[in-house]
């Protein structure tokens, strides 16, 4: 514990956001980082607990006590090793990750928490601009070759840590670039592509072979996958997403939020898109039903490109501003939370039911709602019901689905490999996170459904782990103090 008073002499202190008429008007990242001595006064407010609640708090054990009593110290070289012991990519988890160590934080009892999120940002940050974070290819390797398919964080994670083992990985990515939800579906305002190609151009050069464009499956045969490699990790993730149906649901003018999102990080990477296929916000009436994280990133896409108005409907009710006495610490707090985009504009509405959309020429123009409540009956269930008198109608020339995912896709892969799947469509999977077929691993979203970039990473390097003891009996990779598998 770096200073025993730091709790008491320190507010808890967040990144400066560049002010919304400035960013609006570009896709660059929102903050402004901190200066050495803000740094170290925040890490100074970590009370080092007995009981680390933070590190149980996070899905990958993070060692937090411990790289913010180095930070306080100005020990950053080894802050940054402390770091990378349990995370693959902090760049990524100290940019998008909704820190639930930070909702575990002993100081969430009655004052704000630590910044671990941002400490985390700035430590990483400051290693890659000493050079301290290089290539660390393996000294010996095996003569074993193993497959991971999918290259978001998941599929990332087990093949460093596959790669760290000695065994020769390949990844295969269907998309054009590595990266999955990364790349493809997290906005540039928050996670800068340029980013991720720097740790995916260090995996290159400790040794991985990255295969893009190809969708295995299709482009390359399941036969094949299991014949020539000893070991298959599936990576893939969460992509089918939940479908509104309902009438006018076929009308043009209604995408889903990652077929929106996509286009917009293509765009941004200079790709060329058809202007027929162009999903674009400028000069319309965006309605956007889902009030999770990839609602707020449509939010935030839709403001950059000139909408004229924006509503984001939620089907839950409204939560609310403090914890209830039912959802006590160090549970994770069921709050309101505002994102820089809801700092930057539209309205948000709860205990919205979508009823039907209207439109004219084939194009969709209105989208009717209803507000509703939910009660609960006599024998204790919990019923929808819609509010009498409470009918509206919403101008909308571009409606976008952010309503969550399902699961993987089965057509190809999932298919062909005939693996068995649990009740959600989840690759199944024993205790060493194998499939029903031998040598087929499954981590991340393929495995325990749509979740959190920092569990992606820690059932990426847990699977890594149970791959490397399947294949030599033993291993030397560290296990994942903090993750927890739903299968």
């Amino acid at each position: 514990m770096g200073k025993l008073t730091g709790f008491k002499e320190f507010n808890r202190k967040n990144f400066k956001r560049r002010s919304v008429s400035e960013r609006i008007q570009d896709w660059k990242e929102i903050y402004f980082p901190w200066n050495e001595n803000e740094a170290k006064e925040q890490a100074s407010r970590c009370m080092d607990c007995g009981v680390p609640f933070c590190n149980n708090g996070c899905p990958l054990g993070n060692l937090i006590p411990d790289w913010n009593d180095l930070v306080y110290s100005g020990d950053w070289k080894r802050a940054i090793d402390q770091l990378h012991a349990t995370n693959n990519f902090p760049e990524f988890t100290g940019r998008i990750c909704p820190a639930p160590c930070e909702a575990a934080c002993t100081l969430s009892i009655n004052d704000d928490p630590v910044t671990i999120e941002y400490i985390e940002k700035t430590i990483v940050e400051r290693a890659f601009s000493e050079g301290w974070i290089k290539p660390e290819p393996p000294n010996v390797r095996t003569d074993k070759r193993i497959a991971v398919v999918g290259s978001g964080p998941a599929g990332l994670a087990a093949a460093q840590q596959l790669n760290r083992a000695g065994h020769k990985v390949t990844v295969f990515e269907r998309d054009s670039r590595i990266g999955g939800l990364l790349t493809f579906g997290i906005p540039d305002f928050k996670l800068e592509k340029e980013i991720v190609e720097r740790r995916v151009n260090i995996l290159k050069e400790e040794g991985i072979n990255f295969k893009v464009n190809v969708n295995v499956g299709k482009d390359y045969s399941s036969e094949d996958l299991v014949n020539n490699f000893d070991a298959v990790c599936l990576a893939g993730g969460s992509t089918i997403p939940r479908n509104l149906d309902i009438e006018g649901r076929n009308l043009d003018g209604i995408h889903y939020a990652m077929e929106y999102l996509k286009q917009q990080n293509d765009l941004n990477q200079n790709n060329k898109l058809k202007i027929s296929n162009r999903i674009q916000a400028t000069d319309k009436n965006v309605v956007i039903l889902g009030g999770g994280d990839t609602g707020a990133d449509c939010l935030g896409t839709a403001h950059r490109q000139g909408a004229l108005s924006i509503t984001q409907l939620e089907l839950m009710e409204s939560p609310p501003e403090n914890r209830s006495i039912n959802n006590p610490w160090p549970e994770w707090p069921l709050i309101m939370r505002t994102s820089s985009a809801h700092e930057e504009g539209g309205n948000r509405e709860y205990s919205v039911l979508t009823k039907k959309l209207t439109g004219s020429n084939g194009k969709v123009k209105e989208l009717h709602a209803v507000k509703i409540k939910f009660e609960k009956d006599k024998s204790g269930n919990i019923n929808l019901i819609e509010a009498p008198n409470s009918n509206f109608t919403i101008k909308a020339d571009l409606v976008l689905l952010a309503m969550g995912f399902l699961h993987p896709q089965k057509e190809g892969l999932i298919d062909n490999l005939k693996v068995t799947l649990d009740n959600k469509g989840n690759v199944l999977t024993g205790n060493n996170m194998m499939s029903s077929k031998e040598k087929i691993f499954a981590c991340g979203d393929m495995h325990h459904g749509q979740s959190l970039v920092v569990r992606a990473i820690a059932s990426g390097r847990d699977c890594a782990r149970n791959i490397d003891i399947w294949l030599m009996g033993t291993s030397n990779l560290p296990k994942v103090r903090g993750f927890a598998r739903s299968n």
